[in-house]
Formats: C-alpha cells, sequence, structure tokens
C-alpha cells in the first residue's frame, strides 16, 4: 500500500468518525452552492454538503464585526469540514428538477440537458437529504458570444505569495476578505478587454480550494473585477498521490471550456509565477484557432523567491505563443494595459 493509499484511508476513516459525531451533536447537512455554468444545452452544477452546527450559524448572525482571532477561526475552519458523501440531493434548474447523489467528499457536480433557461445570471435551488434549501449562481452564455475570458487569480489578480507553506496558510486560514490585496490594475485591464464584447463570459481558473469559494467571490465583487463562475479544485490525496495536480487541474478545466464553448475564442491570463505560461503554451499550440491571445503579469524577483524559491519564473511563453498567437507582459494591469493597447487582442474580432 502506497503512502497516497495510506493517507486517503486516514482521511476517509476520520470524516466517517467525526460525521457520526456531529449527527449525534445535533448537527446537520448544509448545502453550499457554487457558481455553475452552461450553454443554451446544458449547464454545469456545482455545490458541496458539509455538515453544519446550527448554533454557530445563530451566533454567527447575531455577532458584531469579527476580531483578528475570530478572523483566524473562519479561516482555518474552512478547512476543517465534515463532507457528507453519497447522500441524495434534489437540484431544480428553471421547470427541470434533476435527482442525484454528493460524490465521496461530498461534492456535487452535475450536468442538466435542455434547461430551457436564458442567457445570464440565475439562481438555482438545491437541496440535501436533512438540510434547508440552498441556493447556487449560474452563468448560461449567450450563444452569440465569440469573445471569453480566463484568467487565474493567485498572484494574477490577487497577490497571495502562494505556495510557500507560512504565507500561504495566513492568506488563505487566517486574513479575512477585505486584507487581501488586489494586483494594481487588473480590473481596468480586464474592462478594456470586455468593453466591446457585453455578452463575453469570464471565467476564474484556480489551483485554489473550493473551501475559500465565498471570500474570492467577496474579493472579485470587492475590487470591480468582472463576476464569473470560479472553477477551483479539492485539496487532499488521490490515488497515485498525497495532492491533486494544479496543472492538471488547470488543463482539465481550459479543455472543457474550449469544447463547451466551441465558437468562442478566448484570452488567457495568468502570471510567471508557477506554471501558467506552460498551460497556456501548450493551449495556444493545440488549438492556435481558439486562443485570441495572452496575458502574462510578470512577478518581481522577490515575489518569484516567495512563491517558488528562485529569482527566475519557473517557465516562460515566447513573445507570439509560438504560433503568432499575440502574448503581453507586465508587472501589473496597468503595465498590461499600456502594452495591450499597443498590440489589442480583439480589435479585428467581429463584435459580438
Amino acid at each position: 500500500m502506497g503512502l497516497a493509499d495510506i493517507v486517503r484511508a486516514i482521511e476517509n476513516k476520520t470524516n466517517t468518525a467525526t460525521l457520526k459525531w456531529s449527527k449525534n451533536q445535533g448537527w446537520r447537512p448544509e448545502v453550499t452552492g457554487f457558481s455553475g455554468y452552461g450553454s443554451g444545452r446544458r449547464a454545469r452544477i456545482l455545490a458541496r454538503v458539509l455538515m453544519s452546527d446550527p448554533e454557530n450559524k445563530l451566533v454567527d448572525a447575531s455577532a458584531s464585526a469579527p476580531t483578528l482571532s475570530e478572523q483566524a477561526q473562519r479561516g482555518w475552519r474552512q478547512f476543517f469540514t465534515i463532507q457528507v458523501g453519497n447522500l441524495p440531493v434534489s437540484v431544480t434548474v428553471g421547470d427541470k428538477t434533476i435527482e442525484s447523489t454528493t460524490n465521496q467528499n461530498g461534492y456535487v457536480d452535475l450536468l442538466v440537458e435542455d434547461h430551457g433557461l436564458e442567457p445570464g445570471w440565475h439562481t438555482i435551488s438545491i437541496t440535501a437529504e436533512g438540510s434547508e434549501p440552498a441556493s447556487a449562481r449560474l452563468l448560461i452564455v449567450d450563444d452569440s458570444a465569440r469573445v471569453g475570458l480566463i484568467s487565474d487569480i493567485d498572484d494574477t489578480i490577487m497577490v497571495t505569495w502562494l505556495p510557500r507553506a507560512v504565507l500561504a496558510a495566513w492568506n488563505s486560514w487566517v486574513r479575512h476578505t477585505n486584507t487581501r490585496k488586489p494586483v494594481p490594475g487588473m480590473n481596468k485591464f480586464y474592462a478594456e478587454l470586455l468593453k466591446d464584447h457585453p455578452y463575453a463570459p469570464v471565467f476564474y481558473l484556480s489551483t485554489g480550494a473550493w473551501n475559500t469559494f465565498e471570500t474570492l467571490h467577496g474579493f472579485v465583487e470587492k475590487h470591480d473585477l468582472p463576476d464569473g463562475p470560479m472553477l477551483l479544485t479539492d485539496w487532499g490525496p488521490t490515488p497515485t498521490s498525497l495532492f491533486r495536480s494544479g496543472q492538471e487541474h488547470k488543463k482539465v478545466q481550459l479543455r472543457n471550456l474550449l469544447i463547451d464553448y466551441p465558437d468562442i475564442k478566448w484570452i488567457l491570463v495568468g502570471d510567471d509565477g508557477q506554471h501558467d505560461p506552460l498551460i497556456y503554451g501548450e493551449a495556444v499550440e493545440e488549438h492556435p484557432d481558439r486562443i485570441l491571445g495572452v496575458a502574462i503579469r510578470e512577478l518581481s524577483p522577490s515575489e518569484h523567491v516567495l512563491s517558488h524559491g528562485t529569482v527566475a519564473s519557473l517557465s516562460t511563453i515566447t513573445t507570439n505563443g509560438g504560433q503568432g498567437v499575440p502574448v503581453v507582459h507586465g508587472k501589473d494591469g496597468f503595465a498590461l494595459l499600456k502594452n495591450y493597447l499597443l498590440k489589442p487582442f480583439v480589435k479585428a474580432t467581429q463584435a459580438e
């Protein structure tokens, strides 16, 4: 038995024990709805079911502004959860209701065909056995959309200094939403990219954990970044490894978006702190006709050291993506905007 198998077995046994304990304490399943997305043909619904203490909910609802210690407690509680696996759930999308179950880690990842919803944002209902109904947001992309934006989060729109362990823990577990620093000018850069494309969908693709979804959504809203579904990941062991591959997660989700929206050409935005240039470069090489352009935020030498221990980037992308696809670089959103205006990605693209 490999180390990943041992850790996974321990995780399963621990969750089984805590699940039983929480039920005995009067805890109940609670649904957290993530932001789903879809086309006129089908929609992908994303959510998770965890055990929740009703008494804590009552305390939180009446509490005043949290102290630093309370913020820390709320932060680390995001990662110490009791998931409810194999639990029946009911999802209502428009006039259609689908019955399903959570997976072993409590997640709902469901495709709904022929939903009949109009383009735009919608609110759907999700109910798990023994829980109160919960809502989730769902974006149906207009079939006429021809341009879309895919953005990384960590060190692209938000300064997080990932994955250095201590700083990552502080940013993800302790610091509250209003203390997270935005990368300067990224909201203005995105506004310029999208100004002539009102139906362009925006997706945030990150290796961050689903546990931080609500915090990240609040950050996007607070700093006037474009609204869009977030495609995060789950932490923990897999059948072959102690941790899930962030690179593979991004590649799979990017590939899914290319498949789901065959008429959209994408703008890819990331940073050179980890592997975005490599991942985006592969996408350009494999699908040069589907990528309008790539924007890479360049970290400073000190940020590179904090991110991965060296003063230079781990990977690069050529100035034209290797396939004639334009690439711009800049230290922040203002620099990216300045360089983009010299050679716009979407200037020659037919407006939606």
